[in-house]
């Protein structure tokens, strides 16, 4: 099986554009492994703390590893990448930082590490220790190249790139279009757990071993990626709602009002923030009664009786 490490550097690049050179060719249908360091780069280690989190350089967030060259893909097509495995490192991190967020500027910087084990998550620091999440891995950054142009790793494009999807897990396949003579296929930002919206900025984030597959799609185009994934998981949860004309300010309302809920329950808002970045999902729950529109923010109630 062919493979590329992402942990070289020589094999990253931090800008979607269509003269990256490949690093890797497959063939449609081969299988390969791709090793993909977290999002800081390797920045963030273990025994990282606050100090170290402000001194790291933040244009080496989310290097994607490739790009891969999909032999056989021209543009005005499609390929669709199967997801076969992801298998995360043992441990991740998820930090509150500055001027990013859902809820920027609100909470006090905060970092956490976490230990990930037997497909459990639990903190290795002082705060959220009661707390077991339920490790379910995906990729946060998949794409091809544009055929022109330059973009950054923030924000995703209709190419693909930062989506933080927790639907690209592991079973799941991700079509998207080609814009360029070999697709120029890039993977980045494992999580090993995130709630929709990732609204303090980061998941779980932590490095991950992929295995894929590539198949060509010879008469198809698209305008945007598609998903298909497995059936999610259902729990009971809590639900908070924000409700008026904008859908971003709803969102923080739902938000705040849940890392409240939380906050009764006896851990700090900045925990509380965490906690629904990594294990609650935000929603729009209803955007056809004009005027107003509302957002959900949800939890699963397990993890609010073990606060």
């Amino acid at each position: 099986m062919k493979s590329l490490d992402g942990r070289n550097l020589n094999n990253l690049h931090f800008k979607w554009n269509s003269t990256n050179k490949p690093v890797l060719r497959v063939s449609e249908g081969e299988e390969f492994e791709v090793i993909i360091p977290d999002s800081s780069t390797m920045q963030v280690k273990r025994n990282s703390n606050l100090s170290d989190l402000r001194k790291i350089d933040s244009s080496l967030f989310d290097g994607a590893v490739g790009p891969v060259y999909v032999d056989g893909s021209e543009p005005g097509e499609c390929i669709t990448v199967k997801i076969k495995k992801i298998e995360t490192e043992d441990w991740g991190w998820t930090a509150i930082m500055d001027n990013f967020g859902l809820l920027k500027n609100m909470f006090s910087e905060t970092l956490i590490v976490w230990k990930i084990e037997e497909g459990v998550i639990t903190s290795e620091r002082e705060i959220l220790k009661n707390v077991k999440i339920r490790e379910e891995p995906f990729l946060g950054v998949i794409g091809t190249a544009p055929a022109e142009g330059e973009y950054g790793m923030i924000p995703p494009q209709y190419f693909g790139g930062n989506m933080d999807n927790k639907f690209i897990c592991a079973g799941s396949s991700v079509t998207l279009p080609v814009s360029v003579k070999g697709a120029l296929l890039s993977f980045s930002d494992p999580h090993a757990s995130q709630g929709d919206g990732e609204i303090c900025g980061t998941a779980v984030e932590t490095g991950a071993r992929i295995v894929a597959n590539v198949s060509i799609e010879k008469n198809r185009k698209i305008k945007h990626p598609i998903v298909r994934s497995k059936k999610r998981i259902a729990e009971d949860s809590v639900v908070c709602t924000g409700i008026g004309p904008d859908l971003y300010t709803s969102s923080q309302n739902a938000a705040l009002s849940m890392i409240e809920l939380l906050h009764e329950k006896g851990i700090s808002k900045e925990e509380a923030y965490i906690l629904c970045s990594v294990a609650g999902n935000l929603h729009i729950s209803e955007i056809v009664d004009e005027p107003n529109f509302v957002v959900s923010m949800e939890m699963p109630e397990n993890l609010i009786n073990m606060l």
